[in-house]
């Protein structure tokens, strides 16, 4: 039975085991933690999960990493693979889920995208044989899984759009998952009315299932997680939960966030009313084999992408 047919919380009340994966790559896997401890206090046993794709802060190096490309993780499926706190691309550049398997003591899930939906669907339906999950999360910090493609200061749709479809094939095929957002604006890319816009319109289509929020006791731990899990986007909803408030920039002061209350919560949704609904990026991406096949669907409906601008940055940074 699809989340389309089942409250939050039957899903949860069913559920004894999640797969809870920080969609965007780079500090997503800390959102995804706070979702994890909410279904954890649930009563659910969890494993938690990222992308193979750090910031280009950490990786100048263009895209997500491949399996030739790393060292030290555990492999499940070529797109799925395990990582440990020696877990690095060969060029030594840690992972923050390495970081977070060093935080969490237990080995912490990478996916790679390379192989676009088809792709991670495919490891994905090995990674839930692995774990023995019933429950399949997807978090994203931020809230670009919420973007038509249109708002003008989107910036990194890729993953989360490949992310998206491959969640909404997972579940037509009875696979049970749960599409969540955290952080409410908190990566600088749609504004505060922009994702009220389009949780509006979710409200409306019946695909918004339930919110929470930090407590002390998950904020507490995310404080002290993102001393070794760098992390922006994911640092804003604990600053909040502790009384920030205003106007604030981040990623080297390019882009301004809102620091309001709302930033701590976690919104739960229907991952195939979302798909539905709203997400003409993941629509477009749906069908993908690879990256590239992902991206160029993006360009084809007039949107520029995060591996874009990774490679226009790569290319000026080697220019002689």
């Amino acid at each position: 039975m699809s989340s389309d047919s089942q409250s939050l919380e039957n899903l949860i009340d069913t559920s004894s085991r999640a797969l809870v994966i920080g969609v965007g790559g780079g500090g997503d896997v800390v959102g995804a933690l706070a979702a994890a401890r909410f279904l954890e206090f649930c009563g659910l046993e969890f494993v938690l999960g990222g992308l193979s794709w750090e910031r280009s802060v950490f990786d100048p190096i263009p895209g997500p990493r491949m399996l030739n490309e790393v060292e030290n993780v555990r492999v499940l499926h070529p797109r799925v693979w395990m990582a440990n706190p020696k877990s690095q691309t060969n060029t030594g550049v840690f992972f923050a889920e390495s970081r977070m398997a060093a935080v969490c003591g237990k080995e912490v899930s990478l996916v790679d995208i390379n192989g676009g939906v088809n792709g991670v669907v495919e490891g994905l339906e090995v990674a839930i044989k692995e774990f023995n999950t019933d429950l399949l999360v997807g978090l994203d910090v931020g809230g670009d899984s919420l973007a038509q493609g249109n708002e003008p200061g989107l910036r990194s749709p890729l993953a989360d759009s490949i992310m998206l479809a491959a969640y909404a094939e997972l579940e037509r095929r009875g696979r049970r998952t749960l599409w969540a957002v955290f952080g409410y604006g908190s990566d600088g890319e749609l504004t505060v009315d922009e994702i009220e816009l389009a949780l509006g319109k979710l409200a409306a289509a019946g695909a918004w299932l339930g919110t929470t929020s930090l407590t002390p006791q998950i904020a507490s731990e995310l404080a002290e997680v993102i001393k070794t899990v760098s992390t922006e986007a994911s640092a804003i909803p604990v600053q909040c939960f502790y009384g920030a408030w205003g106007n604030s920039k981040i990623r080297s002061d390019q882009r301004n966030v809102k620091l309001t209350p709302l930033t701590a919560l976690i919104f739960f949704m229907s991952t195939t009313k979302l798909f539905q609904t709203l997400a003409r990026p993941a629509q477009a991406v749906s069908k993908s084999g690879s990256l590239e096949e992902a991206n160029d669907a993006l360009h084809a409906i007039g949107i520029k992408t995060e591996l874009d601008l990774e490679r226009e940055k790569y290319r000026a940074g080697n220019k002689s």
